[in-house]
């Protein structure tokens, strides 16, 4: 690997700082090791993921300013595990050159409400939406949308299925406005989808775009079930979605990897959610990419030319771990064992310290060699029998 880069040019112990210690900083850890470079990172305890890999962990809550300065005193450039921080704290330090994303470019996405005004502001495809507030107070041309069901979505901290919550009927709209904080939350239009896409990308500081594969995402429970690559698209839709991606990044000059999900139904293309960050989605890219998703961010991050991207197999499905009910029949390490026992299995554990019902505790990942979308997906779903049978998701838990 091409290890140059900022690295000979340092003066602070560490090359890269990491705010956040879960698995996404675990595998963006994983990445720099594999570049040379060492990485101290800002999370809660020593025992987290990333922290159990890292060179150095500064204990400290990753909102927490007194450990953002030590990993700014410590480390050339932070970086960011996942976009639940506090921009206006983060500001009050000055040192926004030392982050990648810069704080301005990631402002506007870190939370829905203002992702969904800044869409908007592009006339981008997307849901139509109001704030659950603003659904409350205004006449009756702000519930054009309230044709039932609908989604009722957190305005912050929505992810693996949290934070969502689907409205019935007006009896039930009621219920959930009686039960709520009006500013926590947006109402958006039901979506009748054929099938979820997700896009990853990355965009350097000159200002080129390289991009992964479009996936296909399979959900169960509102949480990533598992993900197809590359997905079954046309030429208009890959054209579409470069067009989404590229205007999102270039209007917000977005130095880093991002991630977007995609409805795609008789509505066309429609953004779901961005995420200003490493994706689940993107998870297939270790295994499968001449370039991981961890490995373009960790390259731009530290000033080193990122690889260009191109599949190293015909495709891939990735299969994501979730913890399982207490009583279930196997442990980890039988479920693990067992799985290890599978041909060409990839298997990426998270080293988490407790299994909890629906917490994503490790995913693996198959390269596929069928040279057709149709032979992928049957081979995608006995390979994901095999892989239920032995550790099933949570939300149906039993043995096929």
């Amino acid at each position: 690997m091409d290890s140059k880069s900022n690295i000979d040019k340092i003066k602070k112990p560490f090359s890269i700082g990491i705010i956040g210690g879960g698995q996404l900083a675990l595998m963006l850890v994983e990445a720099a090791k594999e570049r040379g470079l060492k990485v101290c990172v800002q999370t809660k305890s020593n025992k987290d993921p990333a922290g159990l890999y890292c060179d150095f962990v500064i204990e400290a809550d990753p909102l927490q300013l007194k450990g953002n300065k030590s990993l700014i005193k410590d480390c050339e450039k932070i970086i960011f595990e996942n976009e639940w921080i506090k921009i206006d704290k983060l500001k009050q330090l000055k040192s926004d050159d030392f982050f990648i994303p810069k704080l301005e470019a990631i402002q506007p996405l870190v939370d829905r409400i203002s992702q969904k005004k800044f869409i908007d502001k592009l006339n981008l495809p997307t849901p139509k939406w109001i704030p659950l507030k603003a659904f409350i107070n205004k006449e009756e041309e702000s519930h054009s949308i309230c044709n039932f069901p609908l989604m009722a979505k957190s305005f912050k901290g929505g992810y693996d299925g949290k934070g969502n919550k689907k409205i019935i009927n007006k009896e039930d709209l009621q219920s959930f406005i009686n039960k709520n904080n009006s500013n926590d939350w947006l109402l958006e239009e039901w979506v009748e989808f054929d099938k979820e896409f997700a896009l990853v990308g990355s965009r350097d500081h000159k200002g080129k775009i390289r991009l992964f594969p479009i996936v296909e995402t399979f959900q169960s429970n509102n949480v990533c079930d598992w993900v197809l690559s590359p997905a079954k698209t046309s030429y208009e839709i890959d054209l579409f979605a470069l067009n989404i991606f590229s205007s999102i990044v270039n209007e917000l000059d977005y130095v880093g990897v991002l991630g977007i999900e995609f409805f795609y139904g008789k509505s066309g293309l429609l953004i779901n959610e961005i995420a200003p960050r490493t994706h689940n989605s993107g998870h297939f890219s270790i295994e499968a990419c001449t370039s991981s998703q961890f490995d373009q961010h960790i390259c731009i991050s530290t000033g080193i030319q990122p690889p260009e991207i191109k599949m190293k197999s015909e495709g891939s499905v990735m299969v994501n771990l979730l913890g399982l009910k207490k009583d279930y029949s196997l442990s980890i390490n039988e479920r693990l064992d067992k799985l290890s026992e599978l041909e060409d299995a990839n298997i990426h554990w998270y080293g988490k310290s407790r299994e909890s019902f629906g917490r994503k505790m490790g995913h693996i990942t198959f390269l596929l060699n069928e040279n057709n979308y149709e032979d992928r997906l049957q081979r995608s779903k006995s390979i994901l029998k095999s892989i239920r049978n032995i550790w099933p998701s949570p939300y149906s838990q039993k043995l096929g």
